[in-house]
């Protein structure tokens, strides 16, 4: 499992990780389509926020593995904003490629775009 240096372990000030340290000894866990609701809390929308500048700042519109980022994490966006980079491309892999679709993330998240 590739270890990301430099990418944030989770959102300053808050408990909402971003990075696992370690491989889950029970199996990868799947990467999944989540729904975001608009009822969704005020700190969850943060951290979807703060998750894909980070994202950004670390890879840009570059493929990247997905290595030691945390699935939960990466759920509430993929399909969306974070989309699979390979095909065939499987979700229960540290190895798969993914990225930012620039277009989808800068229309949910104006402001971590300057926009």
């Amino acid at each position: 499992m590739l270890k990301h240096r430099g990418f944030p372990g989770r959102l300053p000030g808050t408990d909402f990780q971003f990075v696992i340290r370690r491989p889950n000894p029970k199996g990868v866990t799947p990467l999944v389509v989540r729904d975001r609701y608009r009822d969704r809390r005020p700190a969850d929308k943060r951290a979807d926020a703060g998750f894909i500048a980070a994202l950004w700042e670390q890879f840009g519109d570059a493929p990247f593995e997905r290595g030691n980022l945390d699935a939960g994490r990466l759920s509430w966006l993929f399909g969306r904003e974070v989309i699979p980079a390979e095909d065939p491309f499987d979700p229960a892999s540290y190895e798969a490629l993914l990225v930012v679709d620039v277009n989808v993330a800068r229309a949910s998240f104006p402001d971590v775009f300057g926009g």
